[in-house]
C-alpha cells in the first residue's frame, strides 16, 4: 500500500510541476467527455420524446390502412386503394374478441372559411368512440355526443394547431365555418399532440355522418361505405399479437382473397412503430456518440503527446531512480498513472461540463435531453481507458531506459 501511495504522490508531483501543459491536456479530454455526454443525452432526449408522444397515442392502439395496389409488378404506395369499408369495422367489433373499441374514420381535405381566414385541412369524419380510441383529451368545449351522431349534426372538434390559425387567441367555441360545402359550429378544441406522425393538432374532426353530407364517401361495388381507416383499442396489451391475427384472417376472408394473395390492408400497432423508432433513434445516439468520441481520441493522442514530452525531460530523473533500485515496473506504473490522472481528472470536470451544457438546453427548450448513468459511467470508463491506453507507450519507454545512458543525458 505504502508503495503505491509512492507511486501516486509521484505521479501527481510530475502532473503539478507543469501546470499549464497539465490542464492543456486535461482540457482536451475536458472537451471530448463533454461532447459526448451531451451528443448522447440529445439523442436519448429524442428517443424518450418520440416515445412519449407515441405512447400519447395509446398503447394499445391499433390502425388499420388500406394496402398498397399492384400494377404491372409495381407496388404503389400504401393507401392508393380503397379496401376497407364501415361493414368491415362492425364485423371485426363484432368477431374479433379482446377489443375494447372500434372507430373507423373517413378523411378528404377541404377548404375552411372563418372571416377573412381561409386554409386547406384534413377533415376527418369519425364515430363517437374515435376520441377515447386515440387516446386524445378535449382542451376546451366538448366532443360530439352519440346523438349528435345519429342526427348527422353539423359540430367541428378543432386540432389545436387549427383553432390557432383560425381563431388565434380569440375563444373558437360557438363560433361557425363554412367547410367545403357545409357550414359547422365549433364545439370543443383538442389538446396538443405534439410533431409527431398522424398528429390530430392540424385535423378537424366531425361526426362521420355529417361529413356524408359534406362530401359523397365512395362506395364499393357491393354497396360498402369506404373509410380511410379503422382505429381500434385491445383489452389488454398481452393479447395484441391474437387481435392482429383473428383481424388479418377475417378481412382476407371478406375481402375475398386467395391464399397466395397479398394483404389489401396493413395493420400497425403502437408497439411495433415505437420499436422500430426506438432502434432508429439508437442507431442515432450511437452515431453521435461515436462523432463525440472522435474529440476524446484527439484528447488521448494529446496525453501520449505531453508524456512523451515528459519522458524525454524527465530522462535523467529516470536514471536516478532506477540507480536507486527502482524497478522496470515502478517506472511503468509511476508514469502510466500520471496518464490515468491526467484522464480521470479530464473525464470527471467533463462529466460536469457535459452535465450542464445538457441541463442549458434542456431548460432553453432547445430540445429535450436525458442524462442517464450508463452515458457518465461509459464517458468517464473510455476517457480513463484512453488514459492507460495512449500512456502505455510512453510509460515502457521510460521504464526501458539504461540507467547510465538516463544518468549521461543533459
Amino acid at each position: 500500500m505504502k508503495k503505491w501511495l509512492e507511486l501516486l504522490a509521484t505521479a501527481w508531483v510530475g502532473v503539478a510541476t507543469h501546470k499549464l501543459r497539465s490542464s492543456l491536456t486535461i482540457l482536451g479530454i475536458v472537451i471530448g467527455v463533454g461532447a459526448v455526454i451531451t451528443l448522447m443525452s440529445i439523442g436519448r432526449g429524442s428517443t424518450a420524446s418520440i416515445l412519449s408522444n407515441i405512447q400519447s397515442m395509446g398503447a394499445n392502439l391499433i390502425t388499420i390502412r388500406p394496402g398498397a395496389s399492384v400494377s404491372g409488378g409495381v407496388r404503389g404506395a400504401v393507401g392508393d386503394v380503397r379496401t376497407l369499408t364501415m361493414e368491415d369495422a362492425e364485423a371485426i367489433s363484432q368477431q374479433v374478441s379482446h377489443i375494447s373499441a372500434v372507430a373507423p374514420s373517413y378523411s378528404s381535405n377541404l377548404q375552411l372559411v372563418m372571416g377573412n381566414q381561409n386554409m386547406n385541412s384534413q377533415v376527418t369524419g369519425v364515430t363517437t368512440n374515435y376520441m377515447s380510441v386515440n387516446n386524445m383529451t378535449i382542451a376546451l368545449g366538448t366532443f360530439f355526443s352519440e346523438d349528435e351522431y345519429y342526427r348527422g349534426a353539423k359540430v367541428a372538434v378543432l386540432g389545436s394547431s387549427v383553432a390557432q390559425t383560425l381563431f388565434g387567441s380569440a375563444n373558437p367555441i360557438g363560433q361557425q365555418m363554412r367547410m367545403g360545402t357545409i357550414i359547422v359550429n365549433v364545439i370543443g378544441v383538442l389538446e396538443s399532440k405534439g410533431a409527431i406522425s398522424g398528429s390530430p393538432d392540424d385535423a378537424i374532426f366531425i361526426p362521420l355522418t355529417a361529413m356524408q353530407q359534406a362530401v359523397a364517401q365512395p362506395r364499393t361495388p357491393q354497396g360498402g361505405h369506404i373509410v380511410s381507416s379503422i382505429a381500434l383499442t385491445v383489452s389488454d396489451q398481452q393479447y395484441a399479437g391474437n387481435v392482429v391475427n383473428e383481424i388479418t384472417s377475417l378481412l382476407r376472408t371478406r375481402h375475398k382473397l386467395s391464399p397466395n394473395a397479398e394483404n389489401d390492408f396493413r395493420i400497425r400497432s403502437m408497439e411495433e412503430i415505437a420499436s422500430t423508432l426506438s432502434q432508429a433513434t439508437r442507431t442515432m445516439t450511437l452515431l453521435l456518440g461515436a462523432i463525440a468520441g472522435i474529440s476524446l481520441l484527439v484528447g488521448g493522442i494529446g496525453v501520449m503527446n505531453i508524456m512523451l514530452v515528459s519522458v524525454l525531460e524527465r530522462t535523467r530523473e529516470i536514471g536516478i531512480r532506477k540507480a536507486l533500485g527502482a524497478t522496470e515496473r515502478d517506472i511503468w506504473s509511476q508514469f502510466l498513472i500520471e496518464a490515468a490522472f491526467l484522464t480521470l481528472a479530464g473525464g470527471i470536470i467533463g462529466v460536469i461540463v457535459g452535465w450542464g451544457v445538457s441541463w442549458l438546453i434542456d431548460k432553453m427548450g432547445v430540445m429535450t435531453t436525458v442524462i442517464t448513468p450508463d452515458i457518465i459511467i461509459l464517458a468517464v470508463s473510455v476517457s480513463v481507458g484512453i488514459g492507460l491506453f495512449f500512456g502505455f507507450y510512453p510509460a515502457w519507454n521510460a521504464s526501458r531506459l539504461n540507467p547510465i545512458e538516463a544518468l549521461r543525458s543533459e
